[in-house]
């Protein structure tokens, strides 16, 4: 249990840890540059400071003076911290410097460290004396830890991102299947009450057998149509001649009978020029859709009463649907993201039939579907490119 807690925590914390080591990187990175820009600035002041001395020591005319300046350089050079061997034309060595390990009479370790050497850096040859072997500067070690620890931070963060993105792309995905496994219950209860109710009337005979018969045939016709629906989840789209306008009515005429009547009265008003605008496409699809958004305004109003209007246009080269309510609106803060899956202003809503729509009108049928400006309530418009004359379904 306590695994799974820091799990959860851990994923939760994704961001702000990528972002940690990101920035301890970059730190790193400046860290680095500044070291090496101070070490470029001293080994410059020190080169000049040689050829200065080199110079002195040329102009000088006491005769010992360039042997007493070559012996200070070598001093000084030797302070620098580089590892430095001296060997004969016979390879024994003559003279070392800064030497990683003591040495001691007898000691194998050197050769060995004189091949490590000259792997690393091509040893120089001195005429009349032999090859000097020498290693890396203190400086370029660290330089070289730093470089490692540069790459570290960055695999680390990549790891952490890529770890935080899959959590993200698996509670997304999560989400998303509870959201949909809630909106077809929610399809699917509506007509299954109704349905329930009229056997209960049927039972109690109190209304004549044949009414009910129409009541339960339009009942079975919504379970078809919702498991229609379902039905081109992951499949291609049929490509058929739809008029919005009857599309449209239709809907209204679904949530008619279930609106609040009396207190808080709700109601659906459709200005559509007759069938309406065609469009090819798939009619349950798109019915699904707009009932989505018709839903949103229905909810919007509830426990407050007002209007909920459906408007059909034909613009020219596309078709045009406004869905408006006069209720609370839209907060900005969720505007932008209104039509993502799980994002919701309903409370114990699943942000499930908004990022459905978006994704019905824009990657299914190629339209385009927004929030537009309103002084009151939401206003959601959807445009849909209209069928051509003569064009039939596939």
């Amino acid at each position: 249990m306590k695994a799974r807690k820091l799990a959860a925590a851990l994923r939760r914390a994704g961001p702000e840890i990528v972002l940690t080591l990101v920035a301890i990187f970059v730190g790193v990175s400046l860290w680095q540059a500044w070291a090496v820009v101070s070490h470029l600035r001293v080994e410059a002041r020190e080169a000049s400071r040689i050829y200065a001395r080199i110079t002195a020591a040329l102009a000088d005319p006491e005769p010992s003076g360039d042997t007493e300046t070559l012996f200070e350089l070598v001093s000084e050079i030797t302070g620098s911290g580089i590892p430095l061997i001296v060997t004969d034309t016979f390879g024994q060595p003559t003279a070392v410097a800064n030497l990683p390990f003591e040495l001691k009479p007898g000691d194998t370790r050197l050769s060995e460290y004189v091949r490590n050497l000259d792997q690393a850096n091509p040893p120089i040859a001195v005429p009349g004396i032999g090859q000097l072997h020498f290693g890396a500067h203190p400086a370029q070690r660290r330089l070289t830890r730093l470089t490692f620890l540069q790459l570290g931070l960055l695999i680390a963060a990549i790891a952490v991102g890529v770890w935080a993105y899959r959590s993200a792309v698996t509670r997304d995905r999560d989400r998303l299947w509870v959201a949909m496994a809630r909106e077809s219950a929610h399809q699917l209860g509506t007509p299954l009450m109704s349905a329930g109710a009229w056997v209960d009337r049927l039972e109690g005979s109190s209304t004549p057998a044949p009414e009910i018969a129409g009541h339960l045939r339009s009942d079975l016709e919504r379970l078809h149509r919702v498991a229609q629906r379902f039905e081109r989840i992951g499949r291609p789209a049929h490509r058929d001649r739809v008029g919005l306008g009857t599309i449209a009515e239709r809907i209204a005429a679904y949530f008619e009978p279930r609106l609040p009547r009396h207190a808080h009265s709700v109601v659906i008003v459709v200005d559509a020029p007759a069938a309406g605008p065609a469009i090819t496409g798939d009619a349950v699809l798109i019915e699904w859709a707009l009932e989505a958004l018709v839903r949103n305004g229905v909810d919007a109003l509830s426990g407050r009463g007002g209007m909920v209007r459906i408007t059909v246009e034909d613009k020219g080269d596309r078709a045009r649907i406004t869905v408006s309510d006069d209720g609370p609106g839209i907060p900005a803060e969720v505007r932008a993201n209104l039509f993502e899956p799980g994002v919701t202003t309903k409370s114990g809503g699943w942000g499930i039939g908004l990022a459905l729509a978006r994704r019905i009108v824009e990657d299914v049928h190629g339209g385009h579907i927004d929030i537009a400006p309103s002084g009151t309530g939401a206003v959601f418009v959807a445009d849909l490119p209209v069928a051509g004359e003569g064009e039939l379904g596939d």
